[in-house]
């Protein structure tokens, strides 16, 4: 908890040897010269004196006090403590902390000519003169806990004991039970759960609850710390799906080279599209996700993924994309980052290929969906020599890198496109399937252009090296910097006194871990006290947390409540070897540096990339209609003509719907007119009374 300095026997210095208290009066060798309170004199051999039971040296520095843990205590009780010391260490050290070099001692505070208790009495005698008055039991129980813990021993420690510390332990327990019972449930309000208490307190410990549950406000408070990060009084869904996350940290995989890892999914896009059959509906994105360059090989819209869409998806992501009509020349493999010289020296196709990288997979990742379970599936990817790893039920953080691609493609592509809906009906506009103009094949194309010019040209924040987080690299930088070279292995530090003296500051441990500077730590033992009240109130709960600026491969977590430090890795090193090899950034940092030098490819691709989310907005643009539209058009109107329907008539045969009738106007015939009466509201009350 605290770094001191060694302690040095020098003539003066106050001593403690089997409960008695001494003053070091002279040093000659190996042989010390002690004399007690009362006079008496003792000579002792140095390695006698430092084995002997209960030796201390009473004056020695104090403790140095824990690095920011003064930020969650009030400014006046700092400043109490503050002024105890001053006069503490006086009657220590026989002159004040904030004394120069050159600085005596008063008369009365002379560690060589009074006594520790002499020096003690002076202290209380001066404070009583000047209106402070206390015992020297006070003073003295002040002394010791400065000597043992510093400053922070000053500190009047009840405003920093956690709440729900004076509160019985089988309440807590009735409230850990309760809360974790509401999983599954509706979400209910703060009184269902304290009659759920009171129940499992009746119940399972055969407790009166008047007898030992707290107050209210005291059981709100208590609710809201246990309650913590678990939505019981929030979101249902999002409660169930915190409940589902593992218990310990979060894994991470290492991929050293493209297509080591892939992950594969699906899901619906927020757009809806004219379809083949004319009828206007949402789309399935499955996509291919390369987790060490973040890259998109491959991409498939379709009205529903089926097992062969899936092996195409395969397929595609192992083709080079070729340029499309239309494409600014700026989206070219020649004219991006990418190793285009070596890559076509190995594959000719890729001489007029568009710039997205070709990955072949080595091993995909996939949740248990139909279609990826499907033998027709598994069959292309055996064929292909591809592991295919499915993910545990329930679990889809095992595939969390394409399951926040799909929230980018809402926000960078998506909400662009004529036809955009929302991701739910609370998002959704007026009237919003009736912009839909796209058909499937026409957002096919321009999902593909949108992938070269902007998702694989675009800084990606999971793509940073250790040492400059704040430079992002691209996936098609990511790309070129895996082919040359890959490997990194970090240098752990560990020493007490070292982190007490390291910068600190104060974060949240969330079911991630640790975030500092856009890096994220985390280790096995953060679990219990992920999203949890760190017992620090004036700090709302938050954790104390030392971090090395010379070494970013770990942090250090105080624990507020055992003590001690929990040490945290940074999650994409806790595995050996990285992509992020010492070689590869070099490689990659060239590249960073290459960015600002060819100003018109960059231009060049964001004025792509611009014009391509403009025309998504605006829908096709044609002079005349063309036969395909026409088929469109006719299967929509023969669509919406079928859906229409008429309510019946109040008498009489039903309408007849076929092509001889006509309107009455033609036929001659006028429907015969009943005029209605006028109500009178006195007449129909004689009715009833």
């Amino acid at each position: 908890m605290t770094v001191s300095r060694p302690a040095e026997l020098r003539v003066g210095e106050e001593i403690e040897v089997d409960g008695a208290a001494y003053t070091v009066t002279g040093l000659s060798g190996t042989e010390v010269r002690l004399v007690d309170v009362a006079g008496g004199e003792r000579s002792m051999g140095l390695p006698e004196l430092l084995s002997a039971p209960g030796f201390r040296v009473v004056t020695r520095v104090a403790a140095l006090p824990p690095r920011g843990l003064f930020d969650g205590v009030a400014p006046e009780m700092v400043e109490q403590a503050r002024w105890w010391e001053h006069h503490i260490v006086e009657v220590i050290a026989g002159v004040p902390p904030e004394a120069g070099r050159a600085a005596r001692p008063r008369p009365e505070y002379d560690p060589a000519v009074h006594s520790l208790r002499q020096r003690e009495l002076a202290k209380v005698n001066e404070l009583s003169l000047d209106g402070n008055e206390l015992a020297l039991s006070t003073f003295q129980r002040c002394r010791l806990a400065y000597e043992k813990h510093g400053v922070w021993g000053l500190i009047d420690h009840r405003s920093t004991r956690k709440a729900g510390a004076r509160t019985d332990e089988r309440v807590l327990a009735a409230i850990d039970r309760a809360v974790l019972e509401q999983t599954n449930q509706s979400t209910g309000t703060v009184t269902r759960l304290r009659r759920r208490v009171e129940q499992i307190l009746v119940e399972e410990h055969g407790v009166d609850p008047a007898s030992v549950m707290p107050a209210r406000a005291t059981f709100y408070r208590l609710v809201e710390r246990i309650s913590a990060g678990k939505h019981t009084f929030g979101s249902a869904r999002t409660r169930r799906s915190l409940a589902q996350r593992p218990d310990g940290p979060f894994g991470t995989v290492t991929a050293l080279r493209p297509g080591e890892w892939t992950q594969i999914d699906s899901t619906p896009l927020d757009v809806r599209v004219v379809l083949d059959n004319g009828m206007v509906d949402r789309v399935e994105l499955s996509w291919i996700v390369d987790v060490a360059t973040r890259s998109v090989p491959a991409a498939v819209l379709r009205p529903t993924t089926k097992a062969v869409d899936a092996a195409l998806l395969l397929a595609r992501a192992m083709t080079p994309e070729p340029m499309r009509p239309g494409w600014s020349d700026a989206l070219r493999m020649s004219r991006s980052v990418l190793p285009h010289r070596r890559l076509t020296d190995i594959d000719q196709r890729l001489e007029h290929a568009a710039a997205r990288p070709v990955i072949v997979p080595e091993t995909i990742v996939c949740d248990h969906g139909m279609v990826y379970m499907s033998q027709a599936f598994r069959n292309a990817c055996r064929a292909m020599g591809i592991n295919l790893q499915p993910s545990h039920e329930g679990s889809p953080w095992e595939k969390g890198t394409v399951e926040t691609s799909f929230s980018a493609v809402g926000t960078l592509f998506a909400q662009y496109v004529a036809g955009y809906v929302g991701s739910s009906v609370e998002r959704r506009g007026r009237g919003a399937e009736d912009s839909a103009v796209w058909s499937m094949v026409e957002l096919q194309q321009l999902l593909d252009e949108w992938l070269v010019s902007t998702w694989q040209n675009r800084p990606h924040d999971g793509l940073r090296h250790p040492l400059i987080p704040g430079k992002a690299l691209t996936p098609n930088e990511m790309y070129a910097a895996l082919v040359e070279t890959a490997g990194y292995v970090p240098v752990p530090l560990t020493a007490d006194d070292y982190i007490e003296l390291l910068p600190a500051v104060w974060r949240a441990i969330n079911a991630y871990g640790v975030k500092i500077g856009r890096r994220t730590y985390d280790c096995a033992a953060l679990t219990p006290h992920r999203r949890q009240h760190s017992g620090v109130n004036a700090r709302k709960g938050l954790w104390e947390v030392h971090y090395d600026p010379y070494d970013v491969t770990r942090i250090w977590v105080r624990n507020h409540h055992d003590g001690g430090w929990i040490q945290a890795p940074w999650t994409h090193l806790r595995v050996g070897p990285t992509p992020f090899g010492e070689q590869a950034w070099d490689h990659a940092r060239q590249m960073l540096a290459r960015r600002g030098e060819d100003p018109v490819t960059e231009a060049e691709i964001a004025s792509a990339a611009a014009a391509l989310l403009d025309s998504a907005e605006r829908g096709p643009a044609r002079e005349k209609p063309t036969k395909k539209d026409k088929r469109v058009a006719g299967r929509t109107r023969a669509v919406a003509a079928a859906d229409r329907t008429l309510p019946p008539t109040v008498s009489g045969p039903p309408p007849r719907w076929d092509d001889d009738e006509d309107n009455d106007e033609d036929n001659g015939q006028m429907a015969d007119v009943i005029p209605l009466g006028v109500f009178d509201a006195r007449e129909e009350a004689k009715k009833w009374w």
